[in-house]
């Protein structure tokens, strides 16, 4: 047992400029452990809840309350808790606020709060973070394929397109820093393709090319051509991955994109999204329809989930019995995992053993707000998640997490990188790529 001494929060800033809280727990033996909350701009309605002051002041978004919160009921609550005990930390907070959706204290004083006391337990121990965690729940670490943003869209780039993540992954390499080279290659091939046609606006809030492109499928060409700059083959050691977002643009089946001027029903996007995954080499995709739209998700896996991984987001925002749910609804076969969409590391961990049992895939994530923060790297080598999504190739808060799994990745070996490797669900795995 390592009881807590102090529990501080306070005040500062994310990647968008916006106020954020920040905890820093020290135990009795002098170990200290720091995180910072991150903030979505593409939310599920059934997530964690920030707590902002509203108001004038920083056009609402202020967090003194949340700090407060922090300072005063959750550190007078965990000062002398054993912080090696996770759980019992995470009930805590979750007396404290026992709301739905964290809307008391606030699910970013919460996360902040719960991470700090995982990162100081493995200071205490004397672990990487990522070996506490592997040991702490019995987990066998794995370095995670990355999934890499190239175009910006949806909420991260001002609507521009509708499509929220064009992104690669890099199946086929054999370590995590060849992801990182041909991801470079591919990111900037993209730009030069860009700027030549006019079609570049700058950089997306994760760190994406923002587009200027007349159709969403415009996206998925310039993607492949890019890749093929690269002195890549598209659908074979590089592979593309989507993030729809669909609940951004639909609602209740019914979905509108803006781009191009069209009205969709909820079998027209099944429709469009089954025809692009027949003409380009899409892997993954993620949130196809709305969260609202759980016949659609179930008939979108029955279709495609035999072909291609297809992560839940908003469908299931990181609640096992969400996504307990959806696996008896045959919807979706892979979960991604946000702690701060959850509110504790216990509630995410617990969606996350959810998904394993249901046979899914998982993919631990960052949000569009985001800070130096590296406890995600952590988590998805610890956990042995298998796949990590931090946003894009550009941006000090998207590299420091990406840079983390290198150095991880030197201390744990390139042996335990999971590339190369077929996953559940998906159609690119080596024997598959043997047969094409």
């Amino acid at each position: 047992m390592i009881p807590i001494r102090s529990v501080a929060g306070r005040r500062v800033w994310d990647s968008r400029g916006n106020p954020t809280v920040e905890v820093d727990v020290t135990l009795e033996n002098g170990a200290m452990g720091r995180a910072i909350a991150p903030a979505g701009a593409s939310r599920g309605t059934r997530e964690a809840i920030d707590l902002r002051d509203g108001g004038t002041v920083l056009r609402g978004k202020n967090v003194g309350q949340a700090v407060s919160n922090v300072n005063g009921p959750i550190a007078t609550a965990l000062i002398g808790q054993n912080a090696s005990d996770q759980a019992g930390i995470d009930g805590v907070l979750l007396q404290l606020d026992n709301s739905p959706l964290k809307e008391q204290l606030g699910g970013n004083a919460l996360v902040a709060t719960s991470l700090a006391t995982l990162h100081a337990a493995a200071a205490g121990a004397g672990k990487p973070l990522w070996r506490h965690i592997s040991d702490h729940y019995e987990r066998t670490p794995l370095i995670p394929l990355p999934e890499i943003q190239i175009f910006g869209g949806g909420a991260h780039a001002g609507r521009r397109v509708d499509i929220q993540d064009f992104m690669i992954m890099v199946p086929g390499a054999s370590g995590f820093d060849e992801v990182m080279e041909v991801t470079s290659e591919v990111y900037f091939a993209a730009g030069d393709i860009m700027a030549q046609r006019g079609t570049l606006a700058g950089v997306a809030d994760e760190g994406g090319w923002w587009p200027m492109f007349r159709s969403n499928e415009e996206a998925l060409e310039t993607l492949v051509e890019a890749i093929e700059k690269a002195g890549e083959k598209p659908g074979d050691r590089v592979v593309i991955s989507l993030d729809v977002a669909a609940s951004e643009f639909g609602e209740n089946g019914a979905y509108t994109l803006s781009l191009e001027d069209r009205k969709l029903d909820s079998g027209d996007l099944i429709d469009m999204l089954g025809g692009w995954l027949d003409a380009y080499p899409i892997a993954s995709i993620e949130d196809p329809v709305g969260e609202d739209d759980a016949a659609g998700m179930a008939e979108f896996t029955k279709r495609f989930g035999d072909r291609v991984q297809i992560i839940g987001d908003d469908f299931v925002v990181t609640n096992a019995a969400l996504v307990l749910q959806a696996a008896k609804n045959n919807a979706c076969n892979c979960a991604l995992i946000k702690v701060n969409q959850a509110g504790t590391v216990t509630e995410a961990v617990e969606a996350f053993e959810a998904a394993e049992s249901a046979g899914w895939t998982t993919v631990v994530s960052a949000r569009s707000g985001e800070t130096e923060d590296v406890s995600i790297s952590h988590l998805g080598v610890g956990l042995g998640s298998g796949q990590l999504k931090v946003g894009s190739f550009q941006r000090s808060e998207r590299m420091v997490k990406w840079n983390e799994c290198l150095r991880i990745e030197d201390e744990l070996g390139s042996d335990r990188f999971v590339g190369g490797k077929p996953l559940a669900g998906t159609w690119w795995g080596q024997e598959n790529l043997a047969r094409r």
